[in-house]
């Protein structure tokens, strides 16, 4: 029987992962499976060798904090690995800890294929990092198809998978109406306590300032299960009738597609808001640490990946000192009074996710290179 070890190093990538192992599953079901994972995983009986909330670190300074406790689990890690002798060792994001257990394994066991999803990206910042990555991964698959160039350059074998966030539009109609009167303005102000606490207060007194000058929408604030009791306090602190949280998946999807207007925390999700043809704004503040580190590596003009792509700004991006309430009151304000701003953002957004889609989908391209190294 052959076997793969499944590494990831928070909920995104557990999430991920599993939906690659769902469809390799349909052509090969007579696989082992042991791994570094969280609920997802578990849900189709796949065992996590620790707890995944371990290892999950994201800021800079998060890190640097843990250095200690990250190099003990990545050694951990490793010796799971070894004794468990996979055929494949299917590492996802998280590359400060994935990618230094799968350098390891390399040095160890040389015939276990290391196959790696969500390629670092190497286009933001530190590209020489590929000529290393190339020593000890033997397949590399991207998100982007920009990307391949910086690989194939060094002769690291790729493949574009596309972005899981675009796959399969969610045709399920839920009647929400009741719950879904008048413009809807959807929020996205992240997941992670740091983000909420720069981002809420900014929102709330935004949704004031909006409030006060007459201006009648809808407020909605997509929660994660970790971050709607947090916001729900808020909400009712603040006594405004207009704003509601939601955290159901299915409901979110159906609330986007109902908005006339997003203003999304940077990352993933504005991928998501893009694909469902809403026009957005791009809001982001962190630590000063933090900004200063990212500053000081990152060489993008840009923090969305749409603009980034067309190398101009597609969709505002309102970051650091930008990420006001005033700014973001101008901003919005603005745009929805220019439709002719919104129909031309939504012609370029569209134009740039076809470029970002797989022939299938990013889980099928996926599971297809797995399946390729069990023959």
């Amino acid at each position: 029987m052959k076997r793969i070890f499944i590494l990831t190093g928070e909920p995104s990538g557990d999430k991920l992962a599993t939906q690659v192992i769902k469809e390799l599953k349909k052509s090969k079901p007579d696989i082992e499976f042991l791994s570094v994972g969280g609920e997802h995983l578990k849900s189709i009986g796949i065992k996590s060798i620790f707890d995944q909330k371990d290892i999950t670190y994201i800021a800079f300074t998060d890190i640097l904090l843990n250095i200690f406790k990250i190099r003990k689990k990545i050694n951990q890690t490793v010796n799971k690995v070894l004794d468990f002798d996979p055929d494949i060792l299917f590492s996802v994001d998280s590359p400060d800890f994935t990618l230094r257990v799968s350098r390891i394994i390399k040095l160890k066991k040389p015939y276990i294929k290391t196959i790696h999803f969500i390629a670092p990206k190497v286009w933001a910042w530190r590209e020489g990092r590929v000529k290393k990555m190339k020593r000890f991964l033997d397949h590399i698959l991207l998100l982007f198809d920009f990307e391949k160039k910086y690989f194939d350059k060094e002769k690291l074998k790729n493949t574009f998978v596309g972005h899981p966030i675009l796959d399969n539009i969610n045709n399920e109609k839920i009647e929400i109406n009741q719950l879904l009167k008048g413009k809807i303005i959807s929020i996205f102000p992240g997941s992670r306590l740091s983000e909420l606490n720069s981002h809420v207060p900014i929102l709330i007194e935004f949704i004031k300032k909006m409030n006060k000058e007459g201006i009648n929408y809808n407020y909605i604030f997509h929660a994660t299960e970790s971050s709607k009791n947090y916001l729900s306090e808020i909400i009712k602190k603040n006594n405004l009738e207009n704003v509601d949280l939601i955290s159901n998946e299915n409901i979110k999807i159906t609330t986007i597609k109902k908005s006339i207007f997003a203003i999304v925390k940077s990352g993933t999700v504005s991928l998501e808001v893009c694909k469902y043809g809403v026009p957005s704004i791009i809001i982001y503040k962190m630590n000063f640490l933090n900004f200063f580190i990212a500053k000081s590596f990152l060489n993008i003009k840009f923090a969305n990946m749409i603009n980034i792509i067309n190398n101009k700004e597609v969709i505002p991006e309102l970051l650091q000192q930008d990420c006001n309430s005033d700014e973001i009151y101008k901003t919005v304000n603005y745009l929805l009074k220019k439709p002719e701003l919104i129909n031309e953002q939504l012609k370029q957004v569209n134009k740039t996710i076809k470029q970002l889609r797989s022939n299938t989908s990013s889980s099928n391209e996926a599971s297809n290179v797995l399946l390729s190294y069990l023959r």
